[in-house]
């Protein structure tokens, strides 16, 4: 066997591994999903068809299945249901030793809120281990106009706990500590990204995007440059400060551009 195809044959091992190991964990991942109210279930009982069922949790987190009537599984997950309504069954001496399957057709009870600047704003469903960047990967991803930090709101108890992602510093550093596992019922929120305005003798005046670190020089670049009346001479910048009073400062070109500021380019007068 040459190279060649040595090098081909262990490329489609490694894809073969690699997709062998994602089955085993999403198989995994549904199996943790905690049942609630509003999920739809389908029951399979081996060799008796005439058991199989499609139910829905009710509100107090009950099922109803022929035969027991009606079944408490809302807390547990679907493996420990399984094995609780197939113990019923061999207790009650309907069946020996039954092997009892639940199919989760839709886990309404397992959702989180994205909202904000990302593609697809909505509700979506959570089965298993689902983290931060999973969730935003499902809503499409953060759209051009969305910013970097990411609002995460969860209802703990009677306590509300609000946590911000920095989610390009998370990328840039790899620590991913930060890249925080989701609940149901949590919320995110995706940010605008930070703006500036630009104005005066300027090519294009307008608001733009203020990216990391934007320097005034920077920003005029954005703005397409002076126009040939303008000079970068006495630049302005309208700023408000921590109260909300508007300042009127003096800066040069290599200073840093604040959110919400505006830049004023004043006319030459040579």
């Amino acid at each position: 066997m040459n190279n060649k195809k040595r090098l081909i044959l262990i490329l489609i091992c490694v894809l073969l591994g690699m997709i062998s190991v994602s089955s085993w964990a999403a198989g995994n991942l549904v199996k943790e999903s905690v049942l609630g109210p509003g999920d739809t279930l389908k029951i399979f009982v081996y060799g008796h068809p005439d058991l199989t069922t499609d139910t829905k949790v009710s509100e107090s987190g009950n099922i109803t299945f022929p035969l027991l009537g009606e079944i408490l599984v809302g807390g547990l997950t679907q493996s420990v249901a399984e094995r609780k309504i197939a113990n019923l069954l061999e207790i009650r001496d309907i069946i020996r030793k039954p092997q009892v399957n639940i199919l989760a057709a839709s886990l309404q009870s397992q959702m989180i809120s994205i909202l904000g600047y990302v593609r697809n704003q909505g509700r979506y469903p959570i089965e298993g281990k689902r983290s931060l960047t999973d969730i935003l990967a499902m809503a499409g991803g953060i759209i051009s106009e969305g910013g970097e930090i990411v609002t995460l709101i969860r209802v703990d108890g009677d306590k509300s706990i609000k946590e911000s992602i920095d989610v390009l510093e998370m990328i840039r550093s790899g620590d991913l500590s930060r890249n925080m596992a989701v609940r149901s019922d949590d919320l995110i929120y995706v940010e605008r990204a930070p703006r500036f305005y630009i104005y005066g003798e300027v090519q294009r005046a307008g608001a733009y995007r203020l990216e990391r670190n934007m320097t005034v020089i920077q920003a005029l670049s954005v703005g397409g440059g002076l126009t040939q009346r303008g000079t970068e001479r006495g630049l302005r910048i309208q700023r408000r400060d921590s109260e909300g009073n508007l300042q009127i400062l003096n800066v040069n070109s290599s200073d840093v551009v604040q959110p919400d500021d505006v830049i004023y380019i004043k006319e030459s007068l040579f």
